[in-house]
């Protein structure tokens, strides 16, 4: 992995004094995603990977706990 990626964040979560959000990192043939609150840990999903994450994400019913943000329940 690259180490001078440029890590960045929605501006929807700026305004959060918990600071706990998902960066992202764009290099020549793939993306890097990690959370603020662990940078160390970084994921390089392929971009079928990626695309199946999203679409699945995309996909959640709003009734869903996990949607809620309840994924124990």
């Amino acid at each position: 992995m690259p180490q001078n990626l440029r890590w960045q964040k929605s501006s929807f979560s700026a305004g959060d004094s918990d600071n706990d959000c998902l960066e992202i990192a764009a290099a020549p043939t793939t993306l890097h995603l990690r959370e603020s609150d662990t940078p160390a840990t970084v994921l390089s999903p392929t971009h079928i990977a990626l695309t199946a994450l999203l679409t699945a994400v995309r996909n959640v019913p709003a009734s869903d706990s996990f949607a809620r943000g309840n994924p124990s329940a």
